[in-house]
Formats: C-alpha cells, sequence, structure tokens
C-alpha cells in the first residue's frame, strides 16, 4: 500500500523551485494571473508525485522576502523538505531564512536540489556546492546529498525522483511535525474557493487521522459543527482521506465569505481554541537581537498568523540560539496540540525572531519564576507519557482529565491513553471523582478547603455543633461543582475528618464552646430528661430558664446531641441517652421472649408514658431499625413479617 506524504519546497525567490516542481511533475503550480504576469510564486501551489510506493503531495511555496507568512502557512504539516538553491545565485538571503524557519519547524529529512546548472561552469558549481554544505552544517540537512538539476534540460530530474525515494524510505512516523502517532483527523485550511453546484471547498494538509465522506467536524475557531459532503485527493474524488495526504473537503451550509486561511478543521471535541500558550522557545541563532520578555511578536502556527505578546516565564531575555520556557497571549483565539512547532517573528514581519514547541495548547496564566508551576512544565517535556499525563491533570484540576486532553496536551497516543489513565489511578496519582479522573493533588486542595470552610463557620458560630451541607456547599459555590463538594465531603467522612448527623456536617475535632450561663442552662436541660425519663419535656418549656440566652436554646441542643448526652426522637422530643438505651433493651427483650407483637399500648404502658410519647417512641424504633411495624403490632425488625389478623 502507498504512504502519503507532504514535500515542502524552500529557497529564495526566482531559484527555481516552481520550474522544478513543473520538471517532476508535470503541474505548473503558479495559479494566480499575477504569478504568471510577474514569474513569481506569490501564494502557495500544489502538485503531486507517485515515486514507487510513495504519493508524495508537493507544496510550493514563495521565495520573497515579502511573502514568507505564505512560506509558513505551506510549511504546515510537510513531512520532508526540498531546498531549492541556484547555482548561479548560490546562498541568498530567504534562503538562510527558510533554513532557519524549517530547523525551528522540527524537519528532520530532505534533500537539496542545486538548479539553473546549465547556466554556469563546472567550476561555479563546486564552489556553490561548497557553500551549501557550509550553510546546512550542523542542520538536519548536514548530510542531505546535493543533486545537481536543470528544469530546462532535465538534467538530474532523474536522480532527484531516486534520492527523493532514498529519503523517504528514511522517515519514521516520529518524524513528523505531528507528535502525536495515529492522533484525530485535523487538517489547517491554506485555502478555500467555491465549486458551482456544490458549494465552499476548503484544502489543506492532513497532519493527523483519517475522515470519510459523511463525517461531522468541528470548524474552528468558530465552534460550528460541519458535515463533510464530499472529498477530493489531488483532484480525484475519494471516499476517506488521511494523515500524509493533500485534500479538498466539500462542507455542507458553509458560506465561503466565512473562511479564512488559518482556520481548522478536526474530529469534534479534539482540538480547543485558546488565547494562551504555553511554549519552550528557541531565539533564532541567526538574529542579532534577543528575544525579549513581553515582546510584541507575529505568531504563526498551522496556517494561522496571529498577533501575540510573548512573556518569559524563566528569563528576562534569550540570547540568539538559547532556549527558555514562556507563554504566548493571543490577540485571536488559535488552536494548536502538544509538541507542535511555531516560529516567531517581528510584528512588522520584517525578520524570523525565533521559534519552538508548544508545551501547554490551552494555558492559564502563569506567574514568572513559579518555581512550582515551571516544575511541573518541565514534567511536561518529559520522555515519560505517565509523567506528562500527571501534568495534564494537575493543571486540569477539578476539571479533570479525558483521553481525548491527554491525546492533545501530553502528546499520548490514543491507543496508550486508557493504560496511562489506569496506571496512574493505580498508583492513587489520578482518583475517580464524580465520573472524573483528577489528580490526587487538586481532590487534597478540595478537601482543604472543605475543611478551611466549616472551621470558619465553626469559628463564626461556635455554639453550632453542626451546619447544614447545603449551607457549606453555599460556601464553594465559586466551584461550581456542588458534585464534586460533595463527593469530597464523604471522602473526608471516610478519613473521618467530617462528621455527618443527618443533613449536617462538621469537622471532627470541633467542639461547641459554651458560656458559663450556656452551660448551666445545659446542665438543667439534660438533668429535667434524666427525670422526665419517656416523658420528656419540649425544648420551648426551657425558653423562661434560658432568659437572655434564648436565642441560643436550639444551639444548646445541638451540643446536647453532639456531646451525646440527649438523642433526638422528634423536633420536639429528645430522650436523654440512657433512657433511650433503656428503651431500646426493654422493648428487644421483650420481643425475644416470645410476644408475637406489641401494641402501642403496650409500649406506652411498658415505658410508663402516655400516648402523646408513645406514637411518635413507636415510629423512632422503626426508623433506627429496632421495631418494624406489622399491622397494629411492632415486632423485632429482622424478624420476618406475618399477616396480622
Amino acid at each position: 500500500m502507498a504512504r502519503d506524504l507532504i514535500l515542502g519546497t524552500a529557497g529564495h525567490i526566482d531559484h527555481g523551485k516552481t520550474s522544478l516542481v513543473k520538471a517532476l511533475t508535470g503541474t505548473d503550480c503558479d495559479r494566480l494571473p499575477e504569478e504568471k504576469a510577474r514569474g513569481i510564486t506569490i501564494d502557495i501551489g500544489f502538485a503531486s508525485l507517485v515515486l514507487g510506493d510513495y504519493r508524495l503531495g508537493i507544496v510550493d511555496v514563495p521565495g520573497h522576502e515579502r511573502f514568507i507568512k505564505n512560506m509558513l502557512a505551506g510549511a504546515t504539516g510537510i513531512d520532508l523538505v526540498l531546498l531549492v538553491i541556484a547555482a548561479d545565485d548560490s546562498i541568498m538571503p530567504q534562503t538562510r531564512e527558510h533554513l532557519e524557519i524549517l530547523k525551528l519547524l522540527g524537519l528532520r529529512h530532505g534533500v537539496i536540489a542545486m538548479t539553473k546548472c546549465d547556466a554556469v561552469e563546472a567550476t561555479a558549481r563546486e564552489v556553490a556546492a561548497l557553500e551549501i554544505r557550509e550553510l546546512v552544517a550542523g542542520s538536519f540537512l548536514a548530510d542531505a546529498p546535493i543533486i545537481h538539476t536543470s528544469a530546462n534540460t532535465g538534467q538530474g530530474i532523474e536522480e532527484l525522483k531516486s534520492t527523493l525515494v532514498a529519503a523517504c524510505q528514511a522517515l519514521r512516523p516520529s518524524d513528523s511535525q505531528n507528535p502525536v502517532h495515529d492522533a484525530p483527523f485535523r487538517l489547517a485550511i491554506d485555502r478555500s474557493f467555491v465549486v458551482q453546484g456544490a458549494g465552499t471547498v476548503v484544502t489543506g494538509s492532513v497532519t493527523s487521522g483519517s475522515v470519510r465522506v459523511g463525517d461531522e467536524l468541528d470548524w474552528l475557531p468558530r465552534g460550528e459543527r460541519v458535515r463533510v459532503r464530499a472529498l477530493h485527493h489531488h483532484d480525484e474524488p475519494v471516499q476517506e482521506v488521511s494523515r500524509g495526504m493533500r485534500a479538498a473537503l466539500n462542507l455542507a451550509g458553509v458560506d465561503h465569505h466565512d473562511v479564512a486561511r488559518g482556520q481548522e478543521v478536526a474530529e469534534p471535541g479534539y482540538l480547543v481554541p485558546t488565547k494562551c500558550m504555553t511554549v519552550n522557545v528557541k531565539a533564532s541563532s541567526d538574529v542579532r537581537r534577543p528575544l525579549k520578555h513581553r515582546n510584541y511578536v507575529r505568531l504563526h502556527i498551522g496556517t494561522a498568523e496571529v498577533m501575540a505578546v510573548l512573556s518569559l516565564l524563566d528569563h528576562d531575555v534569550l540570547p540568539p540560539g538559547e532556549s527558555g520556557l514562556g507563554q504566548l497571549f493571543l490577540e485571536e483565539p488559535a488552536m494548536a496540540v502538544w509538541g507542535q512547532p511555531f516560529v516567531l517573528r517581528e510584528s512588522s514581519a520584517a525578520t524570523t525572531l525565533g521559534g519552538g514547541r508548544i508545551v501547554q495548547p490551552v494555558a492559564r496564566k502563569i506567574r514568572r519564576r513559579d518555581d512550582g508551576a515551571l516544575t511541573r512544565l518541565k514534567w511536561l517535556e518529559s520522555d515519560k507519557a505517565g509523567q506528562r499525563a500527571q501534568a495534564v491533570a494537575w493543571a486540569h484540576g477539578l476539571n479533570g482529565v479525558t483521553a481525548t486532553d491527554l491525546v492533545r496536551e501530553s502528546g499520548i497516543a490514543p491507543t496508550e491513553t486508557g493504560r496511562v489513565i489506569a496506571e496512574l489511578k493505580q498508583q492513587e496519582e489520578l482518583i475517580e471523582l464524580a465520573g472524573r479522573s483528577v489528580h490526587a493533588n487538586a481532590i487534597a486542595e478540595l478537601q482543604d478547603r472543605v475543611l478551611e470552610v466549616l472551621a470558619k463557620m465553626h469559628g463564626e458560630e461556635a455554639l453550632v455543633s453542626a451546619h447544614e451541607r447545603s449551607k457549606v456547599l453555599a460556601k464553594l459555590d465559586y466551584l461550581r461543582e456542588d458534585s464534586l463538594v460533595n463527593e469530597a465531603i464523604n471522602r473526608l467522612v471516610e478519613l473521618r475528618l467530617i462528621v455527618v448527623n443527618g443533613k449536617r456536617i462538621a469537622r471532627a475535632d470541633f467542639k461547641p464552646k459554651l458560656s458559663i450561663n450556656l452551660q448551666r442552662l445545659l446542665d438543667k436541660i439534660v438533668a429535667a430528661h434524666v427525670e422526665a425519663a419517656f416523658q420528656p419535656p419540649t425544648p420551648a418549656s426551657f425558653v423562661n430558664q434560658a432568659g437572655g440566652n434564648a436565642n441560643s436554646l436550639g444551639d444548646v441542643f445541638d451540643v446536647a446531641l453532639a456531646e451525646g448526652l440527649l438523642v433526638r426522637v422528634t423536633d420536639d422530643i429528645y430522650l436523654h441517652t440512657e433512657a433511650e438505651a433503656a428503651m431500646r433493651q426493654r422493648i428487644s427483650d421483650r420481643l425475644k421472649a416470645g410476644s408475637p407483637g406489641l401494641t402501642v399500648a403496650d409500649i406506652r404502658d411498658m415505658l410508663g408514658t402516655s400516648r402523646k410519647y408513645a406514637v411518635p417512641l413507636c415510629e423512632y424504633l422503626d426508623r433506627i431499625g429496632v421495631t418494624r411495624r406489622n399491622g397494629d403490632l411492632r415486632v423485632l425488625a429482622q424478624e420476618p413479617a406475618t399477616t396480622h389478623e
């Protein structure tokens, strides 16, 4: 099966890139009338070339310095480069700049074509070859063959084809500009047009995944869902296109005027538009001026060109050739994935300043020289997938991470995400919380917040032994995640750091603090309940005794409950703890002794109380699982029910 790859040209204006492509493929990549009139390439051109087991989509880029942005758009997603240098001109300014851009984009394979060899003597060609070797020394093209060619005479064309095949054979999947193997479908739009009777068509290089006719895609950064009506690959209709192919997508319901270079189409949910990215940036070695903190720059990523501010996180300046961590704050949203290359140019677009790789494709502002944050960012540069996944989970906080997040933000292949998540859960680095995979530290921080809120509430209301769970949730409503907070509370209960009393919760280490007068009132309440046994006084009956502390009466009863002195039967009936235990014991012993069951009247007489108390006491015994109602009788809860005649 043929392997699809993208070959990009590079080189100075008028060095014969387009003529060489035509000699290789028979296709003239200059399609614009202005290009025909001026004899130069202004925008990106395309051609195809089949070489044995390889189908090359060729992207021909302009060489003029004014059209570097078009060159950068064309360089998106290329697998290998054909660096074109004319024998009569040799090394020129855009030769150097294009090579620097290719290095910044992380290209690893390519071939050098010396063009116009029929126009100069052999000695001049030898000198040009020496100058080329000096230029590419130390770069990915250091050992690349230099093929002497002439588009006019056909010299070297067949040799160039053979050399391109060898370069293709040397390519591995990891050599791609897209660092994630088998990632979801993604295509950065470099051109759009209207086909009569079909509608809007967008083109680009497929940098990952595949798409079929009828599939739905995200149209970004617009955030709209679109459907693929038809697909073409090098002017031929196809049912599917995949990574390494040039593709034209006919999109249903899309207005051509709404499409722009720099937009992307991708598998739903894969890409996330953002205005903040964290990057590892390198200052160009060909520019004497250093990259500075707060530089206003022109970002080129994918086919997009966006103005941005560069914030350096661990440096004030980056001298030529030096690297550092930084953040880009974009004027307009763009899309990226972990490890994706980018290029920075001056705001005036006069000079290439540097470039690098994306560390966090979707980021929040990071404080400069924050050691903790910088350490976690270095995790994202680790060659260990688990460590990168941990860093992504940390950054996502309580939102948790999904398999797609790990593909996009840590460069883990889709086939590996399940294994990585399972391993991190086994190591308790990731914890399942409210249906999400959340970093353990984020959960610990949430639990600390819950405990802090409770501590503050206890401090403000020292007499209240426990607080309504809903009120605690309200204090944390800025999280907008009640389900997560409830899960955190449940975990704290399991850890015995929080105690639960119905719908109320409290810190396990909290004890209500009573004044001398309130302590005396508590003692009177407890003594009255001891004396009253199964005919206890109501809370309201203590209002006169409470005097000026009447408003705190409910809090005093809460303290009695929290300290285990009283047991709540209903809102108006409390039993002393010993009386409640004696009641349970008496009823259980009587029923275990062979009684077929007890009526309310029987229980009333056993306890020496009145029906006013006997009915709620029976309901309480049912509620706590001592008895179970069977007709008019109460039987032991664990006994099987029988029909009472």
